[in-house]
């Protein structure tokens, strides 16, 4: 572990001379060298954050991937920087993306939701959360989770890296096939191109292009 010792001024410093008030440039310096998929959009915080530090892993935990189906129907029509400006909004206004709760939301929820500006204040798609997750529901009864259930259909997955962006693809047929089991189940706004991106999301496929930093270190872990 490096040593600390403290300059004239009162400043310290690390074994090696760097002044701590440089450490953090050093490290937004670094981070900003680091290689990274083109659509991580560098400046801006929340999807440097989303990249580095989510977007990829996979997650077996029921709430959040019932928030991931959530918010990527959400995005629709519209930009993830969008969703990822709102999703405290979503969060706070879908009692922390707890699926019992948003079940047991009616139509006053609804109206409520809808002079909500923190979220995307859209009929269909509101009406759509609060559906998916009576059908999560559902599906945690009939079959124990929601992260069994989805993962079941993740098919077999072929991590090969992705060169360029066009190597990524919008939906396949894995992504196809959850997204008809999930509309047979009652959910909207899952349609395979939405499912493919869940599915990106949560860790199911490793989409880091082969040049990203975070592509070794999901495939690692």
């Amino acid at each position: 572990m490096p040593s600390e010792r403290t300059l004239g001024d009162g400043e310290r410093t690390f074994g090696d001379g760097v002044p701590t008030r440089g450490l953090g440039q050093l490290k937004k310096a670094a981070s900003e060298a680091r290689s990274r998929c083109q659509w991580s959009r560098e400046g801006d915080p929340l999807y440097l954050a989303y990249h580095d530090e989510e977007w990829g892993v996979p997650s077996h935990d029921d709430r959040h991937l019932f928030e991931m189906l959530i918010l990527e129907g959400a995005q629709a029509g519209l930009s993830w920087s969008t969703i990822l400006a709102k999703r405290e909004g979503y969060r706070s206004a879908f009692c922390g993306f707890d699926a019992g709760s948003v079940a047991s939301f009616g139509g006053e929820d609804v109206q409520r939701l809808l002079g909500d500006a923190s979220i995307v204040r859209n009929r269909r798609k509101i009406e759509s959360a609060i559906g998916n997750a009576r059908a999560t529901l559902e599906i945690q009864s009939e079959i124990g989770s929601l992260d069994r259930f989805l993962w079941g259909m993740s098919g077999d997955l072929i991590d090969e890296a992705p060169r360029s962006p066009a190597d990524v693809p919008s939906e396949t047929e894995a992504s196809r096939a959850m997204s008809r089991e999930l509309k047979r189940r009652g959910f909207r706004f899952v349609g395979p191109t939405i499912c493919y991106a869940v599915m990106q999301a949560v860790g199911m496929v490793n989409d880091h292009v082969e040049s990203c930093f975070r592509r070794q270190e999901i495939s690692g872990t």
